[in-house]
């Protein structure tokens, strides 16, 4: 997520992005963040630079500690926030619309990973990406599996209508021959009175 993105889902939580007071802090979410070093690069903090080029905590107070990165905080003009290095776990200015976990912060009354009397949240990026694709690939399962339904149905019409059909020229075949074998008997029957009547007349011209 983006910082901004990452700060809004922080306060929906009820804390905020994390703030690093003391070494002890420091070392404690570098211990943590360690082990998703593999998973992400690194995680937004709660510290930002403002419109005068101050960088400063979310609740705008001043950075009285640090952790900075060889060559940081750097002067690029982009950079606005910072990001806690998931295999260092120095700090460095990245551009705010950056994609990377977070840290949230708040006051101690649940479980996760807790210092002193805080809790730190640990989100990662990749997480989010995870239930993306995996929300993507459930849905072309179910297009998929109502695409199949449909074919079924259209082949199970057609059949239906290619048996109904089939029977239907059937009995017309059936009823074309019965009348076929009807015209033919009376053929025969109107030759055979015609093969009567000559004979007859046949007869009475003899006599």
């Amino acid at each position: 997520m983006s910082w901004a993105q990452s700060l809004t889902q922080c306060i929906q939580s009820g804390g905020m992005l994390a703030s690093v007071e003391d070494v002890y802090e420091s070392n404690f979410l570098i211990e943590h963040a360690d082990l998703y070093a593999s998973k992400t690069s690194g995680f937004w903090i709660g510290i930002y630079r403002n419109v005068n080029g101050q960088l400063l905590w979310q609740d705008n107070s001043a950075l009285d500690f640090v952790n900075w990165a060889e060559g940081q905080p750097s002067g690029d003009e982009l950079a606005f926030c910072v990001e806690l290095s998931a295999a260092t776990g120095y700090w460095s200015v990245l551009p705010c619309s950056s994609q990377k976990g977070f840290i949230c912060k708040k006051p101690k009354n649940l479980f996760v990973a807790t210092f002193h009397s805080f809790l730190f949240t640990f989100y990662l990026f990749s997480d989010v990406n995870k239930d993306k694709a995996s929300g993507h690939l459930n849905m072309w399962i179910l297009l998929t599996l109502v695409l199949i339904i449909l074919l079924g149905v259209v082949f199970m019409i057609y059949f239906l209508f290619k048996i109904k059909t089939g029977s239907g020229t059937g009995r017309e075949v059936r009823w074309s021959s019965r009348q076929l074998e009807y015209n033919c008997a009376l053929t025969a029957g109107d030759i055979g009175s015609d093969a009567t009547n000559n004979k007859e007349k046949n007869e009475h011209s003899i006599v």
